[in-house]
């Protein structure tokens, strides 16, 4: 069975590896448009996430993208550099943090 957008940022929190999170406080910040459109904010903190909906005011990395553009990079048919260079996904503000999020979580 294939996870919609929601039940995906609602099982992060059981996916979360504290241990590759160590000691980081951030704040990361999710608009997608299309089929399944809404923002989340997941907020990285103590060695916790927290998934919340809605726009965060200072988000440290905003990620905004087509819902389907987003489900294919995380099952892997869109690979992250060609999403980023065709402008599929844009990631605003903290590139290494871009880089290091997904690590932070099992694969859905």
């Amino acid at each position: 069975m294939d996870l919609t957008i929601k039940e995906i940022f609602e099982k992060l929190p059981e996916a979360f590896l504290p241990e590759k999170a160590g000691d980081m406080n951030k704040v990361v910040q999710f608009v997608l448009t299309g089929k399944e459109a809404g923002q989340w904010m997941v907020l990285i903190k103590d060695g916790k996430v927290e998934v919340k909906t809605g726009l965060h005011e200072s988000p440290h990395m905003t990620l905004k993208a087509d819902s389907q553009d987003y489900l294919d990079l995380l099952t892997g048919k869109l690979k992250p550099m060609a999403a980023v260079m065709t402008g599929k996904v844009k990631i605003i503000g903290d590139q290494a943090l871009a880089q290091k999020f997904s690590t932070l979580f099992k694969a859905p």
